[in-house]
């Protein structure tokens, strides 16, 4: 398997298996990768996926271009023939939480784009190095960077190919939290333990409205704000933790 999957309690581990490579995304990680987020997004006992890589030089240091290249030339004109992934073609509304070590470049880069909270290692190192190939990001990158830094150091991974080391990934918000190596993983479970706390359904809305309505103007977001809140109040979950609260006890959530 080129893109493990696993799972620990409600969380979900997909790791990038191809540490020879130094975990380079080829044709069939992608196509693994697309199986298993769909698996995960219809698991009902599934609140979180943590995703990684293998080893600790590389969480995925790109597409593996010798594979990837070809094929993406052969398609040009078939979007469709590409895998459906959370990077694009299908809704994840459970939160996905990227642990990097090492590497992350290019289609690595991307993967942790789709991701809602990262966490970095102190060696981690991030860039989009497309245009040195004649390309340009292709799974979402050219999008969803400016929108999540400041549009000129964007502007400066996207239009030179330049890395940033953990640390400036921290400081202009690329990534949540900056550890030791060794940390990473016990970080990225711990977040996860956090979020699993919550309810399901109203945190699974929290992440829809946030993706979706950055997207809208103000008042159709608070349009969907409102929509989804309104769905949440007739929830068994809703119910569940006004009692606990109440009754000043942890809730039990069952995502119903």
């Amino acid at each position: 398997m080129s893109f493990d999957y696993q799972k620990e309690d409600r969380v979900a581990i997909f790791t990038i298996n191809r540490p020879e490579a130094m975990n380079a995304m080829d044709l069939q990680a992608f196509r693994e990768w697309a199986e298993v987020m769909a698996e995960f997004r219809d698991d009902d006992q599934l609140s979180v996926g943590i995703i990684t890589g293998a080893g600790d030089k590389a969480f995925c240091a790109g597409a593996d271009i010798k594979e990837v290249l070809p094929f993406l030339k052969e398609n040009a004109h078939k979007p469709w023939a590409w895998p459906m992934t959370n990077n694009r073609k299908i809704d994840m509304w459970k939160p996905l939480i990227a642990a990097i070590n090492g590497l992350c470049l290019g289609e690595g880069m991307e993967i942790a784009l789709g991701c809602d909270i990262r966490v970095a290692g102190e060696k981690a190192r991030f860039g989009l190095p497309e245009v040195t190939l004649g390309i340009i990001p292709g799974d979402g990158g050219t999008q969803r960077l400016p929108r999540m830094i400041p549009r000129c150091k964007a502007a400066e991974m996207l239009l030179t190919g330049a890395f940033f080391d953990a640390q400036e990934a921290f400081r202009i918000g690329l990534v949540n939290t900056v550890v030791p190596p060794e940390e990473v993983m016990n970080r990225a479970k711990k977040y996860a333990e956090k979020i699993c706390k919550a309810a399901p359904l109203a945190v699974r809305a929290a992440k829809e409205a946030v993706n979706r309505g950055c997207e809208m103007s103000l008042e159709d977001g608070l349009r969907l704000e409102y929509a989804l809140n309104s769905y949440l109040t007739h929830t068994q979950d809703h119910a569940e933790g006004q009692k606990a609260f109440v009754e000043k006890r942890k809730p039990n959530y069952k995502g119903i």
